[in-house]
C-alpha cells in the first residue's frame, strides 16, 4: 500500500471518529435543553390532529344547520360563467377561468394534438430527456409579451413559486413581503431560511422603513408582492415599488396569477396596466390555472435568472419531471389568443366593474377591490359568510366563503371571480340575492 493511500485512509478514520464525537456532543446538548413531552394520541393519531378537529367542527356546523356541503363538489362539463353541480345549472363565481378559454376549441385542439405528438408525458425531467419544442415556444412568446429576455415553464403554479423563492433567497438574505401575499410565497420564503419581515398591505412607506433599517445587514433582498391580490382584488403601486427596489438595490418579484391575462389594455398584466418596461420587474411569476386555462407556472426575467433556475433550482429545473405536453400546448394556445383577442381581457374588467358598481349602489362592501376581476363582498364574521354561501348555493349561485385562516378573523367574505362570459343579468340577479339575504341574515352565535 502506498504511503499516500495509507495517510488518506488514516485521515478518513480520524475524521469519522471526530465527526461522530461531534454529533454525539450535539445530540447530548439538544437532549439537555429539550423539554420533556408527554406523548399522547394527538401526536401520532391523525384523527386527533387539530386540523381534523377543525374539519369535523365545520362539518358538524353544516349538518346542524341543514346546509348542503359545498366543498369538493363534483361538476359536469366545462366550467364557465355557469356550471352543472348536483344536477342543477348554477351561476358560477368560484372559478378563475377569466378569459373563458378552458372550453375554447382552439385550446382543446392544441392539447389533444400535443398528446398525439408527444404522449401524455415526456417521461423525464427537462434537464435530462424531457425537453420538447412546445416548452421553448411558450417561453419565447411569453418573454416577448412581457418584454423580458427569457422565461421558464414549471409543472405546478404553487410549486414554481415555492421553488423560485426557496432557491433565490438564502440564510444570509432578507425577504420583505406584503402581508397579504399568497401562501406559496410565504412557504417559499420560509423554506429558504432567509430572514423575513412582512410590511403592511400596499404600504410602500412601511416597506421603505424596513429597507432603511435592515438592508445593510443582508446580501440579497427580495421584495414580494402580487399584481392583483387574490383575496382583495386590489392592485399595488408598481411604479413606486420599482423606484424603491432600485434605490435600495433589492430584487422585486411579482405574483401575477390574477393579473396576467386580465389587466392592461392588452391583458398582459402589470407591465401593460402601468405602461412599464418589463425589465424593471426582476422576477415575473404567474400560475397558469387562471387566464391560461391550464395548470403549471412560469417565471420570466433576465436570461441569467432563467439559466440559474433551469439548471440549479430544485423543484423547477432539478429533481422534478417536465410539464405535461398537453398543459404546455394549452398554455401556448391561450397566450396566443390573449395576444390576438385583447377584447377578452377588456370584457372581464368591464364585467367586474359593473359588478362592483351595482354592489356598491346596493350598499354592499366590496373592500379594496378596484380594476381587477376579483371582488370580495365583506361580511362581519365567518358564521355569516358560511350562511350566505349556503343560501346562495341553494339559489343556484356558486360562491365560496373565505374565512380564517385563509383571511384574518375580522375579514370574512364571499369571493367572486368574474369572467368574460358573465352577463349583466347574472350579475344583477346575484347582487339582488346578496341584498335580500343580508336583510334576513341570522344573528351570529360566535361559533367561528
Amino acid at each position: 500500500m502506498s504511503s499516500d493511500i495509507h495517510v488518506e485512509r488514516l485521515r478518513a478514520r480520524l475524521l469519522g471518529k471526530q465527526g461522530g464525537a461531534l454529533v454525539d456532543r450535539e445530540a447530548q446538548a439538544a437532549r439537555a435543553v429539550a423539554p420533556k413531552v408527554a406523548t399522547g394520541p394527538e401526536h401520532y393519531d391523525f384523527a386527533q390532529f387539530p386540523e381534523l378537529r377543525e374539519y369535523a367542527n365545520t362539518r358538524w356546523y353544516y349538518d346542524k344547520q341543514g346546509y348542503e356541503w359545498n366543498m369538493f363538489r363534483e361538476h359536469a362539463g366545462v366550467v364557465s360563467a355557469e356550471v352543472d353541480v348536483a344536477g342543477r345549472r348554477m351561476i358560477n363565481f368560484s372559478s378563475y377561468n377569466y378569459l373563458d378559454l378552458s372550453g375554447d376549441p382552439r385550446v382543446q385542439a392544441a392539447a389533444k394534438q400535443a398528446i398525439d405528438d408527444y404522449g401524455t408525458s415526456t417521461g423525464s425531467g427537462r434537464i435530462i430527456m424531457g425537453e420538447i419544442p412546445l416548452f421553448a415556444e411558450f417561453e419565447r412568446e411569453l418573454a416577448d409579451a412581457l418584454g423580458v429576455e427569457d422565461a421558464v415553464l414549471g409543472v405546478s403554479g404553487y410549486g414554481t413559486n415555492v421553488a423560485t423563492i426557496g432557491y433565490l433567497a438564502r440564510k444570509q438574505d432578507l425577504v420583505l413581503y406584503d402581508e397579504l401575499v399568497h401562501n406559496s410565497m410565504l412557504v417559499g420564503a420560509k423554506l429558504s431560511g432567509a430572514r423575513r419581515f412582512a410590511f403592511a398591505h400596499n404600504d410602500c412607506d412601511a416597506l421603505e422603513r424596513l429597507l432603511i433599517e435592515h438592508r445593510s445587514n443582508f446580501e440579497r433582498v427580495l421584495i414580494l408582492t402580487e399584481g392583483v391580490f387574490s383575496m382583495d382584488g386590489d392592485i399595488p403601486d408598481m411604479p413606486r415599488l420599482i423606484e424603491i427596489k432600485k434605490r435600495h438595490h433589492a430584487l422585486l418579484m411579482v405574483d401575477e396569477a390574477h393579473s396576467m391575462g386580465v389587466i392592461g389594455a392588452r391583458g398582459f398584466g402589470v407591465v401593460d396596466h402601468f405602461g412599464l418596461n418589463g425589465a424593471d420587474i426582476d422576477i415575473h411569476y404567474a400560475s397558469m390555472s387562471k387566464a391560461f386555462a391550464t395548470i403549471g407556472g412560469y417565471v420570466a426575467g433576465r436570461r441569467e435568472l432563467i439559466t440559474m433556475l433551469k439548471y440549479y433550482a430544485p423543484g423547477l429545473g432539478l429533481y422534478i419531471a417536465s410539464p405535461m405536453p398537453a398543459n404546455a400546448a394549452a398554455g401556448l394556445a391561450a397566450l396566443r389568443i390573449m395576444r390576438d383577442e385583447p377584447q377578452r381581457a377588456r370584457r372581464v374588467v368591464e364585467n367586474a366593474g359593473y359588478f362592483r358598481a351595482q354592489a356598491r349602489l346596493a350598499g354592499l362592501n366590496v373592500g379594496r377591490s378596484e380594476g381587477s376581476a376579483v371582488i370580495p363582498v365583506m361580511l362581519p364574521d365567518a358564521e355569516l359568510a358560511l350562511w350566505m354561501a349556503a343560501r346562495m348555493f341553494e339559489n343556484n349561485i356558486f360562491t365560496f366563503p373565505m374565512i380564517f385562516p385563509v383571511v384574518p378573523r375580522n375579514a370574512a367574505r364571499l369571493r367572486f371571480f368574474v369572467n368574460t362570459a358573465h352577463t349583466r343579468e347574472q350579475i344583477d340577479r346575484t347582487v339582488r340575492l346578496l341584498v335580500e339575504l343580508k336583510a334576513v341574515a341570522p344573528i351570529s352565535k360566535g361559533l367561528f
